[in-house]
């Protein structure tokens, strides 16, 4: 009696997120670039990491300044929030181009993913870290990967934008 019951509750939960995931994916295909900018962190930014942020990869911070240079646990989050909102950045000039174009770049593309995620998994390890034993030097260590990971994912959004989106560029770096 109690298979049958697990059965249906699994199977109806396999139902609901893959119906949630069709929408959001129906949603961020009709976004506009606007809705993008919007969803960007503002409330942090990556130049202090760099003297030419954006424009060119890498930072300047050492592991030992690192931590107060991305504003402790709050820039980690925001660093982690962009690099998904800047990855459908990437997603949406590939599909949106300037007309004539050449197609996008698939290498490109898959540093920005592959960057995003270095991001995202340097940030929630570094916060972990951070929760279990405050700023350390695994956690300082995490946190400069994730800061460097964030600066080269900006600086090829940039070289994406000017290439296939130039019209956009004014957006994305006063959003950054």
């Amino acid at each position: 009696m109690l298979f049958p019951i697990l059965q249906i509750a699994i199977v109806g939960a396999i139902f609901y997120y893959l119906s949630k995931w069709r929408a959001q994916m129906r949603r961020r295909n009709v976004q506009s670039w606007d809705c993008l900018l919007v969803r960007l962190r503002t409330d942090w930014s990556a130049g202090r990491l760099s003297d030419q942020f954006l424009w060119k990869e890498g930072i300047t911070a050492t592991h030992a300044d690192i931590w107060d240079r991305v504003d402790g646990a709050h820039g980690l989050w925001a660093m982690y929030q962009n690099a998904g909102v800047m990855l459908e950045m990437a997603d949406y000039a590939s599909k949106h181009g300037s007309s004539g174009a050449a197609e996008v770049d698939p290498l490109l593309l898959e540093a920005l993913r592959s960057d995003a995620m270095q991001i995202r998994l340097c940030v929630l390890m570094a916060l972990a870290q951070y929760g279990l034993s405050k700023a350390t030097e695994g956690v300082c260590v995490n946190a400069y990967r994730a800061a460097n990971h964030y600066s080269n994912m900006a600086a090829r959004m940039m070289t994406l934008l000017q290439e296939h989106a130039a019209i956009v560029v004014p957006d994305y770096v006063a959003a950054m």
